[in-house]
């Protein structure tokens, strides 16, 4: 069975930075062959795409995000990353984690995506 876990989340001032890992495991599995994904949801807002990066590395951001997050995938270690720079308090939120094993491009659907992660809060202070 897949399973993706999120860590890294926490408290931070506006203009910091923090970096989320999400860990995919389980039998035969390696984030190579996935779609993996970024998602947020804030308090009384609905759950939305931050950023993705699919099996050939080609990624995709929100615009709100653009030039200040990455995403990167480490295969060796079946772990994606989320790195945050230039934190907004409008960027806090419980960030999810996604996978979708396919051989095309990210799904820009949320339904799309077979596997969750648990959440990871992130805190941003003005």
């Amino acid at each position: 069975q897949v399973q993706l876990v999120e860590s890294g989340g926490g408290s931070v001032q506006a203009g910091g930075s923090l970096r989320l890992p999400c860990a995919l495991s389980g039998s035969a599995t390696s984030t190579s062959g996935y779609c993996m994904g970024w998602f947020r949801q804030a308090p009384g807002k609905a759950l939305e795409e931050v950023a993705s990066i699919d099996r050939f590395g080609n990624t995709r951001f929100a615009d709100s995000v653009k030039r200040r997050f990455t995403v990167s995938k480490d295969n060796a270690k079946n772990t994606l990353y989320l790195q945050m720079n230039s934190l907004k308090p409008e960027n806090a939120a419980m960030y999810y984690c996604a996978g979708q094993y396919t051989s095309f491009a990210c799904p820009t659907e949320l339904n799309l995506y077979t596997y969750w992660g648990q959440g990871s809060q992130v805190t941003v202070s003005p």
